[in-house]
């Protein structure tokens, strides 16, 4: 089995494997958020804070951040060297602005920095060395201490489709709308 990562690439064996994997899971969240307004993206629909334009917003973040850790390593972490044990007031809002749209954002905007960054990961998994190991900030979500390039596109990919569940809960308390069956 052969897949296209970009125009000029073509993936097999695991690369192949990664890539399909990552589409597939952009895909059902993708789908989760098809014909809704910026209102209907920006409601939260259950007793939890997300929205779907929240989620989409979210996972762009994440998957952006990650990319940087495969090219760069720990350095590349906004948050590393950060004392997690005593939040402050901004790191907390930080994080609830990552998983909120705001009266600027629109789900169109979301989603095509979204496909943009979904782009630049693509053409990293077609070209980066997936054994290259890097050392993993301080984190109290994290319990090994070094993630290779594979192990962390593995991450995105689980992300990703966790949040597509979270997703395909929030449109179906929408307005029924349910990503598959």
């Amino acid at each position: 089995m052969s897949t296209m990562a970009s125009t000029n690439t073509t993936l097999t064996g695991e690369r192949a494997d990664l890539f399909q994997a990552l589409a597939n899971a952009r895909h059902f969240l993708r789908f989760t958020t098809q014909n809704l307004t910026d209102e209907q993206a920006a409601t939260r629909t259950t007793v939890s804070e997300l929205t779907l334009g929240g989620l989409i917003k979210h996972v762009t973040g994440v998957e952006q951040q990650w990319q940087e850790f495969m090219v760069k390593g720990r350095a590349a972490m906004a948050w590393d060297g950060i004392d997690f044990s005593e939040p402050t007031s901004e790191m907390i809002e930080a994080f609830q602005n990552e998983f909120n749209m705001q009266p600027n954002e629109t789900l169109v905007g979301l989603l095509e920095n979204y496909a943009l960054v979904a782009e630049r990961t693509d053409a990293l998994l077609a070209e980066i060395d997936l054994d290259t190991v890097y050392e993993l900030p301080s984190a109290p979500w994290f319990t090994d201490t070094h993630w290779s390039v594979r192990r962390t596109l593995l991450h995105i990919i689980a992300e990703t489709t966790q949040h597509a569940g979270h997703a395909d809960i929030i449109r179906e308390s929408l307005d029924g709308q349910k990503s598959m069956g």
